[in-house]
């Protein structure tokens, strides 16, 4: 019997080297909004090219870390000639300047295009199994992302048509639960929009109601399990993307580890999000 790596190199190389090239995109994303960033703060172009994720390093990348420029400037000169362009179309509105407010709607522009292309190739090109998985899990990655969007835009210059134009369009919330989203004025209002449309996401409540408490940590402790399921199904390529994933909080693990040896809180150690969940 072989092995499901081994299955998949055999048959479908092509469309393997596809799915793998959009996984890189995520990291292409954050790269460019690392170097445009670190220039307006005026940082160094080796140390800000240093700190970018070697999976979405590309060509003419330190062409990005020059000051002063537009979108539109950094599109053409750039951004044109990457698999990031599509995405970058829908950030080149009328708006010339950049700043940090506005490279944060730029992030979660290029992550809601790049999440619903995603998702497309995924049911629509690949289909069978890995349809089904990725479009689990890029649903729940584009949930995520809207729920962060409304509880961030609270007492904020964001207008709420503004906020539910950063919605991707997937997910258990998408698409009543988002429109409820972005009506939502403060955190009970999300509560009840996660409680009515999105059952599964209910443990998520009592660490978003908390007063102190980040509620960044049970979407990862969830998203670890979603992630662990992947790998209960055979034949697909969801569990390279699921690998990846699982690996990002594993890097999060040791350097909160580290981080706590460093400030010596060593009793808030064990405090990482664990691997091994129950299914």
């Amino acid at each position: 019997m072989i092995s499901q790596f081994e299955y998949i190199r055999k048959n479908s190389v092509q469309p393997l080297t596809k799915f793998l090239e959009y996984i890189t995109y995520s990291y292409m994303i954050d790269n460019v909004v690392l170097l445009i960033t670190g220039a307006m703060h005026d940082r160094n172009i080796n140390e800000l090219i240093n700190k970018c994720h070697p999976l979405g390093l590309f060509p003419a990348m330190e062409a990005i870390a020059v000051d002063n420029q537009s979108k539109q400037d950094i599109y053409y000169t750039v951004i044109v000639d990457t698999p990031l362009a599509p995405y970058m179309e829908a950030c080149l509105n009328d708006s010339q300047d950049l700043d940090e407010k506005e490279m944060e709607v730029v992030r979660n522009t290029l992550y809601k295009a790049y999440l619903e292309d995603f998702d497309r190739f995924c049911t629509e090109e690949l289909g069978g199994i890995t349809g089904d998985v990725m479009h689990t899990l890029l649903g729940f990655e584009a949930d995520r992302r809207a729920i962060s969007i409304t509880l961030n835009s609270f007492e904020t210059e964001l207008q709420k048509e503004d906020r539910i134009n950063l919605y991707p369009k997937l997910g258990l919330l998408y698409p009543e639960g988002s429109e409820a989203l972005g009506r939502a004025d403060e955190k009970d209002q999300v509560v009840k929009v996660i409680n009515d449309y999105s059952k599964d996401y209910l443990k998520l409540i009592q660490a978003i109601t908390a007063e102190d408490a980040s509620y960044e940590d049970p979407f990862f402790e969830y998203e670890v399990k979603l992630h662990q399921m992947s790998f209960e199904q055979q034949f697909h390529y969801g569990l390279f993307y699921s690998y990846f994933k699982l690996k990002e909080q594993e890097i999060r693990n040791i350097l909160w580890i580290a981080e706590c040896i460093l400030q010596d809180h060593k009793q808030d150690i064990h405090h990482y999000i664990p691997l091994d969940v129950e299914l």
